[in-house]
């Protein structure tokens, strides 16, 4: 059985686990706000600092997400109900997935009523030359979030949720007490081997201090 952070959790990761047949429970970032368990948490210990926004020089508009894209026939209708036309199709600029790129029909985003709400520079539909909203969608986003929905399921099962809580409890105040404790920040060694001959060290420090704090726990249920 394997389980990891969140860091972990990415579609490649999970598309490795699953075709290897791997018994694996490794959540996204969200997996406490789906628990109910979790919904008073930031009531009871505080909330974080909020993320400072930074300005730039584009506003909000009305996000992609309010466009019905419909992947299948390769059609997507703007939020008061316009057909807009497909531009290009091409892929993104890593070049692993691809994309449709709409945009509004002039004649369309010129009268239409959320025009300053929708564009960042509404007076583009004014002159012949200029253009109408452009959205753009990836069509394979469902094969590629496959593999993480199916580990969403995994953590969010009763199963999941012991397993992975044991996780909580057990690993990490290792990494804690390496880390912060014996003051294991980076590794001080270069290559492979010796960075391995490194931390190898400050396990055994560790675990000499759990039977130096904790001693024959099997010996002592004995007595």
């Amino acid at each position: 059985m394997v389980t990891a952070d969140t860091g972990f959790a990415n579609e490649a990761n999970m598309e490795y686990l699953h075709d290897n047949k791997i018994n694996a429970y490794v959540p996204d970032n969200k997996f406490r706000i789906r628990d109910p368990k979790f919904a008073d948490q930031k009531t009871k210990y505080g909330k974080r600092q909020p993320i400072k926004k930074i300005k730039t020089r584009y506003k909000e508009v009305i996000p992609a997400s309010e466009f019905h894209f419909d992947a299948q026939t390769k059609t997507c209708i703007c939020p008061i109900g316009e057909t807009m036309w497909l531009k290009r199709e091409g892929t993104d600029r890593y070049g692993k997935h691809r994309k449709l790129y709409f945009e509004g029909r002039l004649s369309k985003c010129r009268v239409c009523p959320l025009k300053t709400q929708c564009m960042q520079n509404p007076d583009s539909a004014n002159h012949r030359s200029g253009h109408g909203r452009q959205v753009s969608f990836i069509i394979d986003k469902e094969r590629k979030n496959k593999y993480t929905e199916w580990m969403k399921v995994r953590v969010d099962s009763e199963l999941g949720k012991m397993v992975y809580s044991h996780r909580m409890s057990t690993v990490e105040p290792v990494f804690a007490n390496i880390g912060t404790n014996k003051g294991l920040k980076r590794f001080s060694l270069r290559g492979r081997a010796k960075v391995q001959g490194q931390w190898q060290l400050f396990c055994i420090i560790h675990n000499i201090e759990k039977l130096a704090n904790y001693g024959d726990l099997t010996r002592a249920k004995r007595k």
